[in-house]
């Protein structure tokens, strides 16, 4: 089914919207789900979640890209739920690693202001386009969707080291550019 006639299925609040989408991207949340939980029952709770909080944004949204809108609120979602459990001291795993490799980054930006992260977020975003189309896709796999490197270093027919080295790099330019424009 296309995407337009699922969300036709929301606005419609036809309950099948439900059952529709979790068989088109049943697959793909739960695979973001679990790169950042790395817990099955976890990760399932998640995928349900979203559907719920689809359920509950469209109406009146309406996405332009219903598989990244439901991406974002799987995300969302499971980062909420890994820093609720690292809390409880249940935490670990690919997502500490990610979080880690950012922290020089992200520990000189600090702001509870919407606007200012709004702005730093289409900073990045512009970044990001000034990457070639290989290291902005290992960027984002591993930043957005928390894809371990050997995974993606195997998914670009790239050594780990090659891919780590790659990002590292990437990194680095992240901070100069973020510095260059004001934010570190």
């Amino acid at each position: 089914m296309e995407d337009s006639e699922i969300i036709a299925l929301y606005f419609a609040r036809d309950e099948s919207a439900i059952s529709q989408t979790a068989t088109t991207y049943g697959t793909y949340c739960y695979s973001i789900a679990q790169n950042i939980l790395a817990n099955h029952e976890d990760s399932e709770e998640c995928v349900n979640d979203t559907w719920l909080n689809a359920w509950k944004a469209i109406p009146p949204t309406r996405p332009t890209h219903l598989r990244l809108f439901l991406a974002r609120i799987t995300r969302n979602l499971a980062f909420n739920r890994f820093h609720a459990l690292r809390t409880a001291k249940r935490g670990g795993g690919e997502m500490v690693l990610a979080l880690e490799e950012l922290t020089d980054i992200a520990d000189k930006f600090r702001s509870e202001n919407k606007l200012e992260a709004k702005e730093l977020s289409q900073c990045i975003n512009n970044f990001l386009h000034t990457l070639s189309e290989r290291d902005c896709s290992l960027f984002f796999k591993r930043y957005f969707y928390v894809i371990p490197v050997r995974e993606i270093a195997a998914k670009h027919h790239l050594s780990e080291k090659h891919t780590s080295t790659i990002l590292s790099r990437t990194r680095k330019k992240l901070a100069a550019y973020l510095q260059k424009e004001g934010y570190l």
